[in-house]
């Protein structure tokens, strides 16, 4: 397989993996399952959980990530991350939420 479809595969597995990510944590962020402090609220973890991302990609692959995923695709996929937060937080609390 050329080296650009593992690169393009690795974009589209971020920003698929950034956009479900989101929306999950935005499902559950009305709730505050991991406490009531600034550091425990969802996008909060979130973020952590995707920067952790980041990290364990960096050691699986041995090499930089911005040669595998460039720094305008990483905040890009994060950007749509938190996008896809809203859009949970919105299913979460006016769809499903019990009334």
């Amino acid at each position: 397989m050329p080296r650009s479809m593992i690169r393009q595969s690795l974009l589209l597995q971020w920003r698929l993996a950034m956009i479900a990510g989101g929306f999950v944590f935005g499902l559950f962020a009305d709730r505050r399952p991991f406490g009531e402090s600034f550091l425990a609220h969802p996008i909060v973890v979130y973020g952590a959980i995707a920067g952790l991302g980041l990290l364990v990609l960096r050691v699986t692959l041995r090499r930089p990530v911005p040669e595998v995923i460039p720094e305008r695709a990483i905040v890009g996929g994060f950007l749509l991350g938190i996008a896809a937060f809203l859009v949970g937080n919105f299913v979460g609390v006016h769809l499903i939420a019990p009334r």
